[in-house]
């Protein structure tokens, strides 16, 4: 038999891969990846590695997941080293779960490699923090799409009101929902939301408003998936980092002037 390796690809950026992970692409026989997989790391497999794309679109899989899962299962079987590559964490929205299960139920080995995932990556990359001493000490990443479309199940009193930072993923097309959610459950209209589309790559964007206003901000920027949408008070981080660099940089600019005349 041979196993398999449940990898975390990170949230798109490829120097953001762990060591681990870069052993998983460079030793597989096969890797079945998915559409937010930097496409520079399979670069990185080697000569003669069977490459399959099963990504999914919002509203359109490419395969299904009992198609993978099948897939996982039957190349194991046939001895070889199966690496599935997955942007951000295979355990965070990444349904790895499902397909560890499946290779279990079949006694197959696998392994689980942690990746970096985008709830904090992008974030960060945007100058976001999901904690601050002084705006928020909790956090929670939260679904903004389920299996029946709108996150109506989930507990929206209770991250209204007990949870100071949400990291949604997958939520722009259920926004206006999910604010409205926020605010009818004790949310203030007024708080802090980033947007932050394909975070931590060379297309990254971020947006910022609040509850009240995020919904047209996003429209007006023409705002799209992949993107993580973060409400709290750390959203108002972003400003202050700003404002201190446009000041450093309007104090260079100022001492290069004097050093000229």
């Amino acid at each position: 038999m041979g196993k398999v390796f449940l990898v975390g690809a990170g949230p798109g950026d490829p120097d953001l891969i762990t060591v681990k992970a870069l052993k998983c692409i460079k030793q597989a026989d096969v890797i079945l990846y998915d559409r937010l997989v930097n496409k520079d790391l399979l670069k990185e497999a080697k000569p003669g590695a069977d490459l399959i794309f099963c990504g999914k679109l919002p509203n359109f899989h490419m395969m299904k997941q009992e198609t993978i899962n099948y897939m996982l299962i039957k190349f194991a079987k046939q001895g070889k080293v199966v690496t599935r590559l997955k942007g951000g964490d295979p355990f965070v929205y990444g349904r790895g779960a499902e397909e560890a299960e499946a290779l279990a139920e079949n006694g197959l080995e696998y392994e689980v490699v942690p990746g970096i995932t985008a709830g904090i990556a992008a974030p960060a990359y945007a100058d976001i923090p999901l904690t601050h001493r002084e705006l928020g000490s909790s956090f929670a990443v939260i679904t903004g799409h389920c299996k029946k479309g709108m996150p109506k199940d989930i507990k929206w009193d209770s991250l209204a009101n007990a949870v100071d930072t949400l990291a949604i993923y997958m939520g722009i097309g259920n926004l206006p929902f999910i604010c409205d959610q926020l605010i009818s459950h004790g949310k203030s209209k007024h708080t802090p939301v980033g947007i932050i589309q394909q975070g931590t790559t060379e297309d990254q964007r971020t947006v910022v408003g609040t509850l009240e206003t995020i919904v047209s901000v996003a429209e007006e920027a023409e705002i799209k998936n992949p993107a993580m949408i973060v409400v709290g008070e750390v959203v108002r981080f972003r400003e202050k980092m700003l404002q201190l660099q446009s000041i450093n940089n309007q104090q260079q600019i100022e001492a290069v002037l004097k050093e000229a005349y």
